[in-house]
């Protein structure tokens, strides 16, 4: 199952045994079919699996919140509240807390919406409605600005990431027939084809 290139593309770098601390090699253990981190000395094996991002879609009237990132990756560009979730929470709480890290107000969390699979960065995106209660939302540490557009007015050559646009086209096409299925997608680069 496992090529020489998954080994060579391998998302994420490890160097030390986070249980003995010896170096590690990526290789495919006996009886496996991917690549992992395997010590060098113990022979502890590393699994590593995609992170979960969640976060929401917080929607007040005919308008969407959003934020201007403080931070990296790309400082400056509008986004919806997301980031990656922690050890203990469930997808709401996360999405909860992400939104009031990010825009300092509470929402009202409703239905999840949309998924993303984003195999090359091993991520996926899991995006819930939310209900903005009050307009008490403003700048944080993690948002420069913070602010409700109409559909006519979003900032489309400002978004900051690709699950943005296609959230929000797909939520305002939604809106016009009242009509909000899960939507399950893949954002995928294309794989550099390389000399062989």
């Amino acid at each position: 199952y496992t090529s020489s290139l998954q080994i060579k593309n391998y998302p994420s770098k490890m160097k030390y045994c986070s249980s003995c601390g010896s170096k590690v090699e990526l290789k495919v253990p006996q009886d496996d079919h991917f690549p992992r981190y395997c010590c060098t000395n113990c022979d502890a094996i590393h699994y590593q699996n995609p992170n979960i991002v969640t976060g929401t879609i917080p929607i007040m009237k005919d308008r969407v919140l959003l934020c201007k990132r403080a931070i990296h990756p790309r400082p400056g560009m509008w986004t919806l509240p997301a980031g990656f979730l922690e050890n203990g929470e469930t997808l709401g709480q996360g999405a909860f807390r992400e939104t009031l890290e990010e825009t300092n107000t509470e929402v009202k969390m409703g239905n999840l919406y949309a998924i993303f699979n984003i195999p090359q960065i091993s991520q996926i995106y899991m995006l819930f409605f939310a209900e903005v209660l009050r307009e008490d939302f403003g700048k944080t540490p993690e948002s420069l600005e913070v602010k409700l557009f109409k559909e006519e007015e979003i900032p489309w050559q400002e978004l900051a990431f690709p699950f943005v646009p296609i959230v929000l086209k797909n939520y305002f096409a939604d809106r016009k027939d009242n009509k909000f299925d899960l939507k399950v997608e893949t954002i995928e680069r294309p794989v550099k084809k390389t000399n062989q």
